[in-house]
């Protein structure tokens, strides 16, 4: 199965960004399964269900979020109507939407996308994601009748996210972080099999500071006072991510290859 992902989309700047770069994307690489992270695409702090609907509309297939999941409030009301926009996972039962998505292919395959949130420097404080996702493994595995699983762990911390994927190697396809908005170099295939990066990056403008006006964060650091609202940059957004092949038998990793277009960091094709 080839599995494209995008890292967090950064407002107007990101979602402009992957409109321009999608379509040859896909055409070039011929993903089965299309998953964006979506949670700053609305002026930086969440996302509408409008938004969504392009994306679903640009070829998304499945949406993940994190911590700015409900930054815009409507979406309190409606992301239960939406089974493919993800929570994380492992916010309380009670919480309105889902943390997972199992998703058909057209030929039959089948994907589990579940999208669990890291505690370490996280706001709020989640419940724990090992065992969030332990729990719902116990109900999926890789086999016959799923194909992969797809793990999108948003959190601040490398370490966290790092063993996160050391814990679950060789019980999931992949597991890719979001959240710092950094790209990392640290692709490659766990020994028993998982597909790991520790962050994808974001899509947006990178003369910035991680998607923000660069003015606006520089005054919050050396002033210590509060500022404006913080908003996007507005100029060419870098489109980062990764292709991530699998396996149909094992559903084990075969290969990861992150990609940069545009913008101002240095291309790298997949």
């Amino acid at each position: 199965m080839r599995i494209i992902f995008f890292g967090d989309i950064m407002g107007r700047s990101g979602r402009d960004g992957l409109a321009k770069h999608y379509p040859g994307l896909k055409a070039s690489l011929k993903p089965d399964v299309t998953i964006i992270n979506v949670e700053n695409a609305a002026g930086g702090f969440g996302v509408t269900a409008k938004i969504a609907e392009d994306f679903y509309v640009l070829g998304a297939d499945v949406l993940t979020t994190g911590n700015h999941v409900w930054d815009q409030k409507e979406l309190v009301g409606s992301i239960g109507n939406d089974p493919r926009l993800l929570r994380p996972l492992n916010y309380p039962e009670s919480t309105p939407g889902r943390g997972f998505y199992l998703h058909t292919l057209n030929d039959g395959r089948k994907i589990l996308i579940l999208n669990p949130m890291a505690r370490l420097f996280m706001e709020p404080m989640m419940d724990d994601p090992f065992a969030a996702t332990e729990k719902l493994l116990s109900q999926h595995r890789l086999g016959p009748s799923l194909q992969a699983i797809f793990v999108d762990f948003h959190g601040e911390a490398s370490s966290e996210k790092q063993a996160f994927a050391h814990n679950f190697d060789g019980r999931v396809s992949a597991v890719i972080g979001t959240h710092t908005h950094v790209p990392t170099a640290d692709d490659q295939i766990l020994p028993k099999g998982t597909a790991y990066m520790t962050d994808a990056g974001m899509c947006g403008d990178y003369d910035s500071v991680i998607g923000m006006k660069k003015e606006l964060s520089i005054w919050r650091f050396t002033r210590k006072i509060p500022g404006e609202r913080m908003t996007p940059a507005e100029g060419e957004a870098t489109i980062c991510g990764a292709l991530v092949v699998t396996d149909d038998t094992t559903g084990l990793g075969k290969s990861i290859s992150p990609f940069r277009l545009g913008g101002r960091l240095k291309e790298i094709s997949p």
